[in-house]
């Protein structure tokens, strides 16, 4: 799971990121509206952190921006808790408000909640122009769907949804084939070969681990 925090105290962003990074998240900074708005726009994150009171766009602006080309949850952070602020936030469809100061175990558990809350509504995970919409049920590759067996989807869902993270071939025939398969280490090999094969170019970003298994990078 990757998250975006974006705060202009280079204090607090170190405090929220050192909580995360603790409870196993991936963490990219940002500083101001401008540059949350970038790396929004060139990395996919599973919640984005912001901060409201900022130099260049505050974060109501950058939010507005980047919602328009993608739908990642947010998580508003303010020094300001008027009742007006919060309500102009959840208008611009932001998923939770917390004000300054705040308790960082309690926040990691507000993000932890609104990323299980998007989970269960199966929402779309995006790479780039790869793209599993779990609520329909399909991938498609720049716009275009492709044919993958059941047991190629829950695979690739399964890397998605743990990138970055290296996965054992005993992980991979637990979770995908079940505890009572009696297949091999070559069941998953031979699957994660035809769904690189699937994938055309994107096949490349499921990386091998050597003496390990495998890896989705994105």
């Amino acid at each position: 799971m990757k998250i975006l925090v974006v705060d202009d105290e280079e204090l607090i962003r170190e405090v929220v990121k050192e909580y995360l990074q603790f409870d196993g998240f991936l963490v990219d900074e940002a500083s101001n509206g401008e540059e949350a708005v970038e790396l929004a726009l060139q990395n996919d994150y599973n919640l984005i952190i912001m901060d409201i009171m900022m130099p260049k766009k505050d974060g109501y602006q950058a939010v507005k921006e980047i919602r328009k080309i993608k739908d990642v949850p947010v998580l508003m952070l303010s020094a300001r808790g008027e009742e007006f602020d919060k309500l102009f936030g959840f208008d611009l469809g932001v998923d939770d408000y917390v004000t300054k100061p705040f308790s960082p175990k309690e926040l990691v558990a507000r993000v932890k909640a609104i990323i299980k809350r998007n989970e269960k509504s199966g929402t779309k995970l995006e790479f780039g122009g790869l793209v599993l919409d779990d609520k329909a049920h399909e991938v498609s590759i720049d716009g275009k769907v492709i044919n993958l067996t059941p047991k190629e989807y829950d695979l690739l869902k399964y890397f998605v949804s743990n990138n970055h993270i290296a996965l054992s071939r005993e992980q991979l025939l637990t979770n995908i084939w079940g505890y009572d398969f009696y297949g091999d280490d070559r069941t998953v090999d031979t699957h994660v070969k035809t769904l690189r094969h699937q994938l055309g170019k994107y096949g490349q970003y499921i990386k091998t681990v050597r003496k390990v298994g495998y890896k989705f990078e994105f």
